[in-house]
């Protein structure tokens, strides 16, 4: 959905996964991610580190767990008696209240350090709920771009901004998710690899667990030493100090940890005198700590280099007392993680149709691969028909040459596009679209190549190191090589960059993705074609998609120059912003979801007659399809039009989270759409 010129807003960042030519990097580069990335990815909540130890202790044989659930291995005899123990625990939040209407609060959990906007990197994105029946994927709020004005030094998100969806309309349906009261709360991404990093929240202390792990394959060539994967490193290293009080006295304890600041070197090698977590039975008064160099410390996607990783297993080595590893294959790993599955039920064609179009990237200018798929996906009879135009709107033309009417969505979704290319990689972004550049920041970025089948490069959206206010001034993705390697594989000025997304269900009915505006407007366009006899239409019915809708209708405008002698009646197919959220005033825009497809009867951009709405409610109470009437913000495709003469009402489902990662439909509202358009398209 546009946004009319003085709601302009703007948008942020994100990290991931970037696969290279192996003419760039080694294949050792290759090793080390794969090997590195399921130890990124383990659950492990503090006090639910089991998730992650039941996965190990299948994986790593000789190792046991104590009562706190410490993983210790001991290996050899003798003197010295060194410990090599690395923490496997990480921040996440805790589910504190659950509301009447079925909504989740939170709180942080642990005492670790993290990153300044550490909470502010959870709004509007992912998440999981870790229940004991397993995880339940749901989002955090956000407030829709459309019916806000921004502010200038707007506060930092906290904790009391954080809402979750799960899909749910009561706190009876959040028990029937089986969601309690302090289930954990994580952020929900792929761990991520790109150029030769690895990342990912706390990478570099699960690089540590991962070195004790593969060290303790090897055999000890002197003394004795005790290996141990500990928990509750969130709240001061209790495991830690539970495991070393067992042991009585020990000659050496090295801990693989957490980065620290303004380190060179690959490793950072500290003493740390009397550390609050170990005991006097020790007879030590100081621990040795090890740490890889990081970027992006502290962040959901702190990075680590595979060289520098290596560089911390040679240094694990040397403390535990094996002989170092020449092989390849050094790293001790196991495989981790499945992808989800959508539901069958009878909402499951919709949503695979939807999660079709709507996973695929297309910023307004870039839209040729959703087009594709628009296409691919339309009945025979429309396909036949369909004609692609100069500027790339997309057209079906259907039934007799009279008294055309036009249904048309848009395919093109906000996003970015690089204006320069720095000298160390740094790529300077202009978005397009309107957009809270704050829900980008510090997430996974994806550079989009624009040539069929070549995959994107994976990155990071650059996060701010500190922050006084909510919205950055500008926004850089960084994608782990320099200006020059970007250039030698095509990178350009113009080129686009997204974040990357995966579509999912949430509850029993509700939808969320990326783009929905205008995915979901596209997908009921489809279903409806898909139920059209065009031999029975008695006039001419025309279904349209446009391009860059997001930067000012400019598809419309195309469009409505070719048919503004002719076309009638026109129907805009768009999201309508719905405040049927915690985050907003109910004062306007409250069209509830589940109860139905809205008419925009009121927006920025046009208003429609009260004859031609009392005509569509009457359709729908006859043809019994749940039908709302609304006023929202921003402007859509249809209203070009208008100035030729032609009837326009905006047709739409109603959506919350507005040109963020997480936007929220029903899909029982999507069906009710679909089935109006029908209609409507025989009706005229």
């Amino acid at each position: 959905m546009f946004i009319a010129s003085f709601r302009r807003i703007t948008l942020i960042q994100t990290i991931v996964v970037l696969c290279l030519a192996t003419t760039i990097y080694s294949q050792d580069v290759f090793v080390d991610q794969s090997a590195l990335k399921p130890w990124l990815a383990l659950d492990a909540p503090p006090g639910w580190e089991h998730l992650a130890t039941d996965v190990l202790l299948k994986e790593l044989p000789g190792w046991k767990r104590d009562a706190l659930g410490n993983l210790v291995l001991h290996k050899g005899s003798g003197s010295p008696r060194r410990v090599v123990a690395c923490g496997i625990d990480r921040p996440n939040f805790a589910v504190t209240e659950i509301t009447d209407d079925g909504y989740l609060r939170l709180r942080e959990v642990g005492a670790i350090r993290t990153h300044p906007l550490w909470v502010q990197f959870h709004e509007g994105q992912r998440i999981r709920v870790i229940t004991r029946r397993g995880s339940i994927p749901g989002v955090v709020t956000v407030k829709s771009t459309h019916l806000q004005r921004r502010v200038a030094n707007a506060p930092l998100t906290t904790l009391d901004d954080l809402w979750v969806d799960v899909g749910a309309t009561s706190r009876a349906d959040v028990q029937r998710l089986k969601i309690q009261l302090l289930d954990p709360v994580v952020r929900d991404f792929n761990s991520s690899t790109y150029a030769d990093y690895v990342a990912g929240p706390s990478a570099a202390a699960r690089i540590g667990c991962a070195a004790v792990a593969s060290v303790a394959t090897r055999d000890v060539t002197s003394g004795e030493t005790i290996f141990m994967i500990t928990t509750l490193r969130s709240f001061g290293h209790d495991g830690l100090a539970a495991a070393l009080r067992s042991l009585g006295h020990v000659d050496e304890i090295t801990v693989d940890d957490d980065p620290v600041d303004n380190v060179n070197e690959a490793v950072s090698v500290r003493k740390v005198e009397k550390p609050i977590y170990l005991p006097e039975s020790t007879g030590l008064t100081s621990v040795t700590l090890l740490a890889p160099r990081a970027r992006f410390r502290n962040s959901l996607l702190e990075s680590v280099r595979t060289t520098d990783a290596n560089a911390l297993l040679d240094a694990t080595e040397k403390a535990a007392g094996v002989a170092h590893s020449s092989s390849r294959r050094r790293w001790f790993s196991f495989e981790y993680g499945a992808a989800g599955l959508l539901p069958i039920d009878p909402y499951t064609e919709t949503a695979s149709l939807l999660q079709s179009l709507a996973d695929i990237p297309s910023v307004s200018g870039h839209e040729r691969e959703v087009r594709e798929k628009i296409l691919e996906s339309l009945p025979s009879w429309a396909r036949q028909k369909a004609v692609t135009d100069s500027a790339g709107n997309l057209v079906v033309e259907a039934g007799p040459d009279r008294d055309p009417v036009m249904f048309i969505a848009h395919q093109d979704e906000v996003g970015f596009e690089i204006t320069a290319i720095g000298d160390d990689g740094t790529i300077s972004l202009r978005t397009r679209g309107g957009m809270f550049q704050s829900l980008w920041e510090g997430q996974p970025a994806l550079l989009h190549l624009d040539k069929p089948n070549e995959a994107p490069l994976r990155g990071v959206f650059i996060p701010r190191d500190t922050a006084a206010s909510k919205q950055p001034e500008a926004l850089t993705a960084w994608f782990g090589v320099d200006g020059a390697e970007l250039k030698r594989l095509g990178v350009g000025v113009g080129l686009s960059v997204t974040a990357d997304k995966r579509a999912t269900r949430l509850g029993a009915t509700r939808f969320t993705a990326r783009a929905l505006d205008d995915r979901a407007g596209s997908t009921a366009l489809i279903l409806a074609a898909r139920n059209t006899n065009p031999a029975t239409l008695k006039h001419r019915l025309i279904l349209a998609w446009s391009v860059r809708e997001e930067t000012g209708l400019e598809g419309a405008i195309v469009l409505a120059k070719r048919y503004a002698a002719s076309v009638k009646r026109v129907f805009s197919i768009d999201t309508f912003v719905s405040s049927d959220s915690p985050a907003e005033t109910s004062r306007f825009a409250h069209a509830p979801l589940g109860a139905g497809a809205v008419i925009r009867g009121l927006d920025n951009s046009s208003i429609a007659a009260p004859a031609e709405i009392d005509r569509i409610v009457n359709l729908a109470r006859l043809n019994r399809i749940p039908l709302q009437v609304g006023a929202t913000n921003g402007g859509t495709d249809g209203s070009e039009l208008v100035p030729y003469g032609a009837i326009h009402v905006s047709l739409s489902w109603p959506g919350r989270y507005s040109h963020s990662p997480v936007e929220v439909l029903d899909l029982r509202d999507l069906e009710s759409l679909a089935r109006l358009i029908t209609t409507l398209g025989v009706a005229g």
